[in-house]
């Protein structure tokens, strides 16, 4: 481990801090939200749709793999796929939540481009659906954005647009750039008609200043490295990059000029017996082995955590941390992950 610890000594470790939401971000229109699986990014999503309705804005919170887990976060029945409202705020902004679902969204789409409304009932009778989305996968992914592109520019009766923001709750970032590489898609698919039209008007929307793209991540290495991944491939597609959010922070309990040392197993354990009585903590010899062992297996992830970081902070992007919630993920945790973004500057 001792290479390990000289590189982990070498690096320059920021004070913990919440960051700073990316400027360029602030007016943006569509908010994309990606991460490895099992970062929290159905979390996040949620927590900056709140956010985006704290600040007076009427917001879309959309959810495309079809899981339904905006509804168990926000502890209500399953999400028809159509516009539901969730939360009125104070200061009139309000979250509704869209939860897609891929059969409905290509019967919608041939009615709307094809006027076929009737023959996609039908089809749908004998699993056509099912054979077209399986024969043509990027079908899916256009048939999802071009939903959403359809919200973003919805208006109302009086012409105003019917949603200031749109948050999406996207595929994980193995599949992210595919799901936004429309264009790419569609030239496996058609070459021209109404199909091709409609993927060109999504792709001008996903590459405009309009819509940015926000990953979630853990202090841990397979996350950070999918997530360093997707932010190249990203980048390489000329979409724009938003926040890094790094997720589940917890503070540092050991002093970081003694964390290394410990994590090599050099620890004073006559100090911590001594600090221990001082305090009226008396340990058996056994509970005292057992409260080192568990001090130096911390101290190795909390390394571990500071190369994380390292590897993050040499990618050129925003970064913004969220807390771990204490009692779990429900909808008073949304809210306080909302407050913290909410300081972010989101």
């Amino acid at each position: 481990m001792s290479g390990v610890v000289n590189e982990v000594e070498n690096v320059e470790r920021p004070n913990a801090g919440i960051g700073e939401w990316p400027v360029q971000a602030r007016d943006g229109r569509l908010h994309f939200v990606s991460g490895k699986g099992g970062t929290g990014k159905t979390t996040v999503a949620a927590a900056l749709a709140l956010t985006l309705a704290s600040n007076g804005k009427k917001v879309l919170l959309v959810e495309c793999e079809e899981r339904q887990g905006i509804a168990q976060l926000f502890d209500v029945p399953p999400l028809p796929p159509t516009d539901t409202e969730l939360v009125a705020m104070d200061g009139g902004g309000s979250v509704w939540a869209l939860a897609l679902q891929i059969e409905h969204a290509l019967l919608e789409y041939l009615d709307m481009f094809y006027n076929l409304g009737f023959a996609g009932r039908a089809i749908k009778k004998v699993g056509a659906i099912d054979f077209v989305t399986t024969v043509a996968p990027g079908l899916k992914d256009v048939l999802v954005t071009g939903k959403i592109k359809e919200r973003v520019i919805a208006t109302t009766k009086q012409g105003e647009r019917l949603y200031d923001a749109i948050v999406v709750d996207s595929p994980p970032t193995g599949r992210i750039g595919n799901f936004l590489d429309v264009t790419t898609a569609m030239r496996d698919l058609a070459k021209s008609g109404p199909i091709r039209n409609q993927s060109e008007s999504v792709a001008a929307l996903l590459h405009s200043p309009d819509t940015w793209v926000h990953l979630c991540t853990l202090l841990e290495a397979m996350p950070v490295q999918e997530t360093i991944e997707a932010v190249a491939e990203l980048r390489a597609k000329d979409l724009n990059i938003g926040a890094i959010v790094i997720n589940r922070v917890n503070p540092a309990y050991l002093p970081e000029d003694e964390a290394d040392a410990i994590a090599e197993g050099r620890i004073d354990s006559r100090r911590i017996e001594k600090s221990l009585a001082e305090v009226g903590v008396h340990l058996s010899d056994d509970d005292l082995a057992g409260l080192l062992t568990e001090t130096i297996d911390y101290a190795a992830r909390l390394q571990a955590q500071y190369i994380a970081r390292a590897e993050l902070d040499d990618v050129d992007a925003a970064q913004v941390e969220l807390p771990t919630v204490e009692h779990g993920v429900d909808l008073g945790a949304i809210y306080e992950l909302s407050a913290v973004l909410k300081k972010t500057g989101a």
